[in-house]
């Protein structure tokens, strides 16, 4: 025997309501009560319905996606970003694509054209490096108005954005490595045109010229938020004559492979030299030594980005009265165990 398909009236049936509270569960589930929700919620979980997302969409021309532009899927720090964005819109019933733009394409045409073939309501942006071509693109296909950029920006670019606060965050690095009784601190960055680079250089240098510490060039080296650049510098410092005590990474891929190339070399961390990261990812905790670093709200960058977009979107053509003030996600020092007062 077939088993009949549940219904949009089954549901209402089950629960006791009219079919326009199931709607109104089902598209604004914010508008009802939470005890309403609840009760048509285990409705359609009891009659098995589900909703007919093509026929939803043609009604509301909508396509209950958003797409997120990452700089690159295979670094760690994304994820709670993700997750954070997940959460929102699998809450409001919308479906999340993800597009990597170490391919390049992902970025400009084929991101517009999701657009405009209908695919995406929105989209969110944690790559700062998109170019005013790219950019252009998205402002005369009119659908600029439902970007929003997370974590990184583009200087000079007036969309929306969440971010952390990174000069702060450098600020509270090097301040924790003065209190130590360091002073000779030298800073690994990011990559030389990325927005968060210049963020938290900008923090950094406020910081020392707050302290009065010295700043020589060769303790300033660039890097680009990968083990490989952390490798790289910890292997200049190693031939300095005149060796740093303790260095501020961009990231904390850069201060894992700074300490694994200093320990392979019999530098002790932080006996030797202290270390502190940027970012607390997952791996801050348990690698060894646990590293000291900046925590980003990674989740909260997701989840208010998230908020800021459907306030886009649910804003329609009218987004005049929307805010253009970058939102700001404040940062924390958490101490661990790789840094510690400067050696006598």
């Amino acid at each position: 025997m077939v088993q009949k398909t549940a219904r949009i009236r089954d549901v209402a049936r089950e629960a006791g309501v009219s079919t326009a509270t199931v709607s109104r569960a089902l598209s604004n589930p914010e508008l009802l009560s939470e005890a309403t929700r609840e009760q048509v919620f285990a409705a359609i979980r009891a009659t098995g319905y589900r909703v007919n997302r093509a026929a939803r969409n043609l009604r509301t021309r909508q396509a209950r996606a958003i797409l997120v532009l990452v700089p690159n899927l295979g670094n760690p720090f994304f994820s709670q970003i993700l997750a954070g964005i997940s959460e929102a819109f699998g809450d409001r019933d919308y479906s999340v694509l993800i597009a990597d733009t170490k391919d390049r394409a992902a970025a400009g045409k084929r991101s517009v054209d999701y657009f405009l073939d209908s695919q995406i309501d929105g989209m969110i942006c944690l790559d700062g490096s998109l170019t005013q071509n790219e950019l252009q693109l998205f402002e005369e296909n009119g659908v600029s108005d439902r970007i929003v950029f997370a974590c990184e920006w583009v200087h000079g670019v007036n969309l929306p954005s969440v971010r952390s606060d990174n000069v702060r965050g450098a600020q509270l690095a090097v301040r924790h490595l003065y209190e130590l009784g360091h002073r000779k601190i030298a800073h690994v960055t990011g990559p030389q045109d990325n927005v968060l680079t210049h963020a938290r250089r900008k923090g950094m240098l406020l910081e020392r010229e707050r302290l009065g510490l010295p700043v020589y060039g060769e303790w300033i080296i660039r890097g680009d938020f990968s083990l490989e650049s952390g490798r790289l510098a910890g292997e200049r410092i190693l031939v300095m004559r005149d060796r740093p005590t303790a260095v501020f990474c961009a990231s904390d891929q850069v201060a894992f492979g700074l300490i694994s190339v200093l320990t392979a070399n019999g530098v002790r961390v932080p006996q030797d030299i202290s270390v502190v990261g940027f970012d607390d990812i997952e791996l801050s905790e348990y690698y060894v030594p646990a590293l000291t670093t900046i925590r980003q709200d990674r989740r909260a960058l997701g989840s208010q980005a998230s908020s800021l977009l459907l306030t886009c979107i649910d804003a329609g053509e009218d987004t005049t009265g929307l805010g253009r003030d970058p939102v700001m996600v404040d940062v924390e020092l958490v101490v661990r165990g790789s840094a510690a007062p400067v050696s006598e």
